[in-house]
């Protein structure tokens, strides 16, 4: 009987090896291996630089404030928002009066800085949060809203910027999953580069 015990630890503590190296060691740095090889960009959290210096992550929303601009929605990550260490929705509900009033401001703030009658529409993306508090995206409709003012402020012709708007949006993935959606970050970039070579 002792003899099974020990016969039964030995296989137990080999196949805990074994498994160990293959579990923990092996499969990881296999994976690894491949997504550096084969997704190198987005194994690296999908970088974007400009002139050799990383300006953020095509996947990772971003504060711009400034008129030039083209906004993101909402962040509630952090105490400031956009923090990606700090990644989340407000866990505020429909029935919050909290986020009514904060929905309600954030309407008319949207309507003033972009010139739009009191009672004109505004997408739904532009006054709340992603669940991750970090969506790099922002739908057409939201986009289109801000365009008169990005021509106004950049002195640029609202086709020309509407053309960068467009060359920016991604259809669903697949066709079919998700809706289209403009990558903020890449297109605030895409109209800064289309000012200096305008400008040389």
């Amino acid at each position: 009987m002792l003899q099974n015990t020990f016969k039964d630890l030995r296989t137990g503590i080999i196949s805990f090896v074994l498994f160990s190296a293959l579990l923990g060691l092996a499969y990881p740095y296999a994976i690894t291996g491949v997504a550096q090889t084969v997704f190198h960009r987005q194994a690296n959290g999908s970088l974007v630089s400009v002139d050799g210096q990383t300006v953020g992550s095509s996947l990772v929303g971003q504060n711009f404030s400034d008129p030039k601009y083209f906004h993101p929605r909402p962040s509630a990550a952090g105490a400031d928002g956009y923090d990606g260490g700090a990644s989340s929705g407000s866990n505020l509900g429909p029935t919050s009066q909290v986020l009514a009033t904060r929905v309600a401001g954030d309407v008319q703030k949207i309507r003033d800085e972009n010139g739009l009658a009191s009672d004109a529409k505004v997408p739904v993306d532009a006054v709340t949060a992603s669940g991750s508090g970090l969506d790099p995206h922002i739908s057409p409709a939201y986009a289109e809203l801000q365009v008169s003012r990005v021509a106004q402020a950049r002195g640029m012709q609202e086709d020309a910027v509407r053309k960068l708007v467009e060359k920016y949006t991604d259809g669903s993935t697949l066709g079919v999953l998700g809706e289209p959606r403009v990558n903020v970050l890449r297109l605030n970039l895409a109209l800064d580069a289309a000012q200096a070579g305008a400008a040389q």
